[in-house]
């Protein structure tokens, strides 16, 4: 697919990686690629128990003395798919594709993995150049990144020898990043109490799709909408006008991937009419507001059977 665009060699070994999953917690097979690849060119390599790999290529000839080169590239990608989308990212290489026009490489129906599997392929590529004429390349490839940086908090870099790196984890070619901002990750459990469903009530799916979605780090200033905080605002008008109860909620696929979609299953004391109404004046808000992010962002609400419980009126009232 990829065998016309220049580099050749980098979208080569690109192409070779989009074939492996290679989502966060899901490295083992790209990370014994690059071991298969190392002992094929005679490279040394070690591989340790997070799955970080190091491959090592010698300085050329006549370059012996000069400082070593650490290069630096990690494995993990952020793997989500478009809602509907009949791929599993986690089990199945990409399906890539070119885009003449606009110039650009993408996946159909998935992210693409170029964070930072462009890092990987253009590391493979300087190592199996038999023409290049480099000092020491330690290339580092290290594991979960985008969870965290668990792979780079536990490797040992006692193999290298190199003072000076080159990280190479950016998504605008021509630009030098000199630092990074940090991450939070935040876990609450909220106590649910559970209790009969309502009589007179009625059950519908509420879900809220349509948003674009994006990167958590290269697209979070972008304005988008995110799916399940615009889940649960519409939740807030609507039980405002409804008595509503929650069953069962989910929402987005990675922490650090902006929401696409979210979903909530409610009884509430309404008529379905009624609901439909709320839920067309909803998005008509919506997207007046991210006219310009997400035009296709919506609220819509589908009949369903009863759940076998609710909870409790106090615990739908502290989620919303």
């Amino acid at each position: 697919m990829l065998e016309n665009l220049e580099p050749k060699e980098v979208f080569h070994y690109f192409e070779e990686i989009c074939g492996i999953p290679h989502g966060s917690y899901n490295v083992d097979g790209i990370s014994d690629y690059l071991v298969a690849f190392a002992k094929r060119h005679g490279l040394f390599c070690v591989q340790d128990e997070w799955k970080n790999v190091i491959i090592i290529r010698p300085a050329s000839p006549g370059r012996e003395e000069e400082p070593a080169l650490m290069l630096q590239g990690h494995m993990d990608m952020v793997a989500v798919k478009d809602p509907g989308a009949k791929i599993d990212p986690e089990k199945e290489g990409l399906r890539l594709a070119v885009d003449n026009e606009r110039g650009e490489v993408y996946a159909e129906g998935t992210s693409l993995g170029a964070d930072d599997g462009i890092a990987v392929a253009f590391c493979l590529a300087l190592l199996a150049d038999a023409d290049l004429s480099c000092p020491r390349l330690e290339c580092v490839f290290t594991t979960e990144e985008e969870v965290g940086m668990e792979g780079a908090t536990n490797i040992d870099l006692s193999v290298c020898k190199a003072k000076r790196m080159i990280n190479i984890d950016s998504e605008e070619e021509g630009y030098f990043y000199v630092s990074c901002a940090g991450g939070m990750r935040i876990n609450a459990k909220i106590p649910i109490k559970r209790e009969p469903v309502p009589e007179d009530g009625l059950s519908f799916i509420i879900r809220a799709d349509g948003f674009l979605g994006g990167h958590s780090g290269a697209e979070i200033d972008k304005g988008r909408g995110n799916a399940i905080l615009e889940l649960f605002k519409a939740l807030q008008v609507l039980s405002d006008s409804f008595p509503l109860w929650i069953a069962e909620m989910d929402g987005g696929e990675k922490d650090n991937a902006i929401p696409k979609a979210a979903w909530a299953k409610i009884v509430l004391k309404a008529e379905e009419a009624e609901l439909s109404k709320a839920c067309e004046h909803l998005t008509e808000g919506l997207r007046m507001r991210f006219k310009d992010t997400d035009a296709n962002a919506r609220i819509r609400a589908k009949r369903t059977g009863l759940p076998a419980q609710v909870w409790n009126a106090s615990c739908t009232k502290q989620i919303l």
